[in-house]
């Protein structure tokens, strides 16, 4: 039996509430993997915030594709990895609220979200872009299938 979630399974899974891995090259270095906060509706295109300034943002720059993976961290283990290239796009009003909202639920996601926006000095947040892969290879697993 294969262990290999279908379409419409990956996409569900994606569609969870986790926190996820991405990796993105370097030079001379192993890739930059670190956790990040991310959304995802099935059909559509993982996407993430990120400063430009910030490490992630700064090699985002230079860089042509990237990867993420997300797992479950409970048993049976569940994981898709995700690789493709990316768009960087200015952050929209209301978008960090909805991520902030997603993972810290109503109250505390606004609330950090608001803090955000006066750590930054702007409701905007002019220094923070969000980042969309598209998804041109799946690696999945799913070990409830076992």
């Amino acid at each position: 039996m294969s262990l290999t979630m279908s379409v419409t399974e990956r996409q569900q899974f994606l569609a969870g509430v986790h926190v996820a891995i991405i990796s993105i090259p370097r030079s001379a270095k192993g890739p930059l993997t670190v956790p990040i906060w991310y959304d995802y509706e099935p059909g559509g295109e993982p996407w993430m915030i990120t400063n430009r300034d910030s490490i992630k943002g700064k090699l985002l720059t230079r860089s042509q594709r990237i990867s993420l993976c997300v797992q479950s961290e409970t048993a049976p283990y569940k994981y898709v990895s995700i690789e493709g290239s990316f768009a960087v796009t200015p952050l929209i009003d209301g978008q960090l609220l909805a991520m902030a909202i997603r993972y810290l639920g109503e109250e505390q996601g606004r609330s950090y979200a608001e803090s955000f926006a006066s750590a930054e000095g702007s409701s905007n947040n002019e220094d923070s872009i969000v980042v969309s892969i598209k998804p041109e290879t799946w690696y999945t697993v799913d070990y409830s299938k076992g």
